[in-house]
């Protein structure tokens, strides 16, 4: 006897292909989803087809955005580019209300193990950003592992010649970090990047 009739068993396999849900949370999900208002539900679904129908990446940056160019395109200053590895970093970026420059988004990073090569990428269309001219600075914002280093390293490279100045995150102790708790590596950085106060 199966355990859950087809319907539910259905809805439980797709929450269980969402990133970090397993099989009890996906349960629940769809047990939650059983249980609404059909309304709800149908708002439910709703929005979710609406992401898919509506939402696209940016023409300029590769964001995601409901427009032809995102409205970070075309209401700032597009002197700085931020280049980062995917749209939720933007977001992260964004939170800060700090930034007043453009973003490039990657959509991914240079990974030889797993076959990503710089073309797989939006390298290009970040050099052709540069060649239309007015940039002034790229801010290099993958995440500090071995593959945002290597990203951002090979595009440095390619920046270097257009005389166009590139730059990277700091990395180093968090805010409300202990000095013994932080690994060798962030210790380290931190230490060779250090200011002047």
């Amino acid at each position: 006897m199966e355990v859950f009739i087809e319907p539910i068993a259905r809805l439980i396999n797709e929450f269980s292909k969402l990133p970090g849900v397993g099989a009890k949370t996906a349960q629940r999900y769809a047990y939650r989803v059983v249980n609404m208002p059909e309304s709800e539900a149908r708002a439910f679904a709703d929005a979710i087809l609406g992401v898919k129908q509506k939402v696209h990446l940016c023409k300029v940056c590769g964001n995601f955005t409901d427009e032809e160019v995102c409205s970070v395109c075309r209401l700032r200053d597009r002197s700085t580019i931020c280049v980062v590895k995917e749209p939720k970093d933007v977001v992260a970026l964004e939170k800060l209300h700090e930034y007043k420059g453009v973003y490039h988004v990657l959509h991914g990073v240079i990974d030889p193990m797993n076959k990503v090569a710089p073309g797989d990428i939006r390298i290009r269309e970040l050099l052709a950003r540069i060649a239309e001219g007015g940039v002034n600075e790229v801010i290099m914002a993958t995440n500090p592992d071995v593959e945002g280093e290597m990203t951002a390293m090979y595009i440095a490279k390619l920046l270097k010649p257009l005389g166009v100045k590139v730059t990277r995150l700091a990395h180093g102790i968090p805010v409300g970090g202990e000095l013994e708790y932080t690994d060798e590596v962030t210790l380290s950085r931190a230490l060779v990047e250090r200011k002047e106060l």
